[in-house]
């Protein structure tokens, strides 16, 4: 039987509640959605508590089949101070699955000063006290965790940032060989967890028990119809396995819209010693792992494990975004460097599009040299000891500039925005805009888009079939890459979901249902006292952006208008 799982901090208590008639057709991100539409306040404080956080694999997640298996994490956003999903990878969705849950519910907040941890199993879930642990970075926690459990259990844990409840906070899964990597890294969901008491769950399913589907021999058909079509398609099969995401950054740099020196410009040839294929050929020189896997069963494999010169391990994963905001955002252009503070991020448990950022921003107030790694190191630290300078880049990059006096800060509902500058790349700009998310190319990226990403010409309609397309990959619990099988065939969604829940679904009605939960997410926004439609920051309007000095001039009817038609 389909469960859901309460948990109450302030009671310590956990009940295992039957999966609603009404929720019977929603995973990943139409989960959490509708969960907090249903049972938060728009108006509470989101760091208070009557804010609930949370957790929901995607329909798909716990069956195996590939890139399926990721989780949700919803509330609302202390960051954007809307309602937040932010999704990842790693072991911790596939756990929750296959202990049957479909959405994990935190409410309430523990005593200040206390620390617990949520031990999830297919009975029901257990607290431990869990003080000793606290002050710990990820990766201590994790090691001692594994010690206390078992290698085998899945774990979503708070690094030091997330225990200071600093909005940079994400919370971080483990991905198949134990590495806390995989983060449900935007919006601030880890300082939403920190605020609850809650420092770590540890979903204890040592076993490997795959989801059962309602039609199996359907879904033995559709499922062979969807991994031949992810074999078939070019990015799959061979430039994301080959390059990982930081493929994008060299068509990124071309279109002059790769986010330099805080976003005052789009291209710097030194960003291609940053390029995906130049990671490549380094990891590989250097005998790490060009492919990797960031949860059991990917056969895209578009993670990788970066080495150092002598062949130590330092980071996993190397990602676009890293090296985007972290790397030439800062005017830092060496992979080292980069994989420095990757490694930094995921030990305190941070987004890295955030924490790039808002090191940007401090920069700019001329607080951080340009270029300076050792600098970007020594405020890595202030973080970690959450001193006064750590906390104010803790808070982000949109508090932390008006903190610093800095105008030119790069937000949207006041949260990062992602390395694709919206004057350059148009598409992803109005997703900004209109999503309500924010400023998370994970809503809608229109990178792939056949299109001239400068023009504004049809750019509200090829977001809207991003955002689209990008809530049904959430639902299912798929990675943004299987967007291309959906590009190709979006049949084979319609089989799987009918496979894996009895019930049929057209391409027509899987699209009426991503625009609906889209809808009640615009709702909640607007209950809260947010605008339907957000607004770029002004300098983007007005300081053209070189080398092709562009501005953005999508108007604000046009994208107010984006669901107008729709059923």
């Amino acid at each position: 039987m389909e469960r859901i799982l309460r948990v109450d901090m302030k009671t310590r208590t956990a009940t295992v509640e039957p999966l609603p008639e009404a929720y019977w057709n929603l995973g990943g991100r139409s989960m959490t959605s509708r969960i907090v539409c249903d049972e938060v306040d728009p108006a509470c404080d989101p760091m208070g508590p009557h804010n609930k956080l949370v957790f929901a694999p995607g329909l798909l997640s716990g069956t195996v089949l590939s890139s399926s298996s990721r989780l949700s994490v919803g509330c609302k956003s202390p960051l954007t101070g809307g309602i937040k999903e932010s999704n990842a990878g790693g072991q911790s969705g596939l756990k929750m699955a296959m202990l049957g849950y479909r959405a994990l519910i935190v409410e309430a907040q523990a005593e200040p000063g206390t620390w617990w941890l949520l031990v999830v199993e297919r009975d029901g879930a257990r607290f431990q006290r869990a003080d000793d642990l606290a002050g710990s970075t990820t990766f201590e926690l994790t090691e001692k965790l594994f010690e206390r459990y078992s290698r085998q259990v899945g774990l979503s844990v708070l690094g030091p940032a997330g225990q200071m409840r600093m909005n940079l906070a994400g919370i971080a899964n483990t991905d198949p060989e134990g590495r806390p990597s995989r983060l449900n890294a935007r919006g601030g969901v880890g300082a939403v967890m920190g605020a609850k008491g809650l420092l770590a769950i540890v979903w204890n399913e040592p076993g490997y028990t795959p989801v059962s589907s309602l039609d199996p021999e359907k879904w033995k058909n559709a499922g062979k119809e969807y991994m031949g079509e992810l074999r078939t398609q070019p990015a799959t099969a061979e430039r994301f396995p080959k390059y990982g995401t930081a493929a994008v950054l060299e068509t990124v740099l071309k279109l002059g819209g790769l986010p330099i020196k805080n976003f005052s410009r789009g291209f710097d040839k030194q960003a291609e010693a940053i390029t995906g294929l130049r990671m490549h050929d380094v990891i590989k020189e250097r005998g790490g792992h060009t492919t990797h896997s960031c949860m059991t069963g990917c056969a895209i494999q578009c993670s990788n494990v970066w080495v150092d010169k002598q062949g130590e391990e330092v980071a996993s994963s190397m990602e676009f975004e890293t090296n985007g905001l972290l790397g030439s955002n800062l005017e830092i252009f060496d992979f080292d460097a980069i994989a420095a503070f990757a490694r930094l991020c995921n030990e305190l448990g941070v987004d890295t599009i955030e924490t790039g950022g808002a090191m940007g921003v401090a920069m700019e107030a001329g607080l951080i040299p340009w270029g300076d790694m050792p600098a970007v190191v020594r405020a890595f630290r202030e973080i970690r000891e959450g001193t006064p300078f750590g906390r104010i880049l803790g808070l982000g990059a949109g508090l932390a500039g008006k903190a610093l006096g800095v105008r030119r800060v790069p937000v949207v509902k006041n949260q990062t925005i992602s390395a694709y500058d919206p004057r350059a790349i148009k598409g992803n700009a109005v997703t900004y805009c209109t999503t309500a998310m924010g400023a998370d190319h994970t809503a809608g990226n229109t990178i792939g888009a056949k299109t001239d990403h400068l023009n504004p010409a049809d750019k509200v309609a090829i977001s809207r079939e991003a955002q689209v397309v990008s809530m049904l990959l959430d639902v299912f619990g798929f990675c943004n890459f299987a967007r291309g099988v959906y590009g190709a065939k979006p049949e084979a969604f319609s089989k799987l979901y009918a496979a894996r829940l009895g019930k049929p679904i057209t391409v027509p009605e899987m699209r009426r249902y991503a625009v609906q939960v889209n809808r009640w997410e615009l709702d909640f926004n607007v209950a809260a006292g947010q605008p339907l439609v957000e607004r770029l920051p002004e300098w983007m309007r007005e300081e053209s952006l070189p080398p092709h000095n562009a501005l953005f001039d999508v108007t604000e009817e046009e994208m107010a208008h984006m669901w107008d038609d729709e059923a």
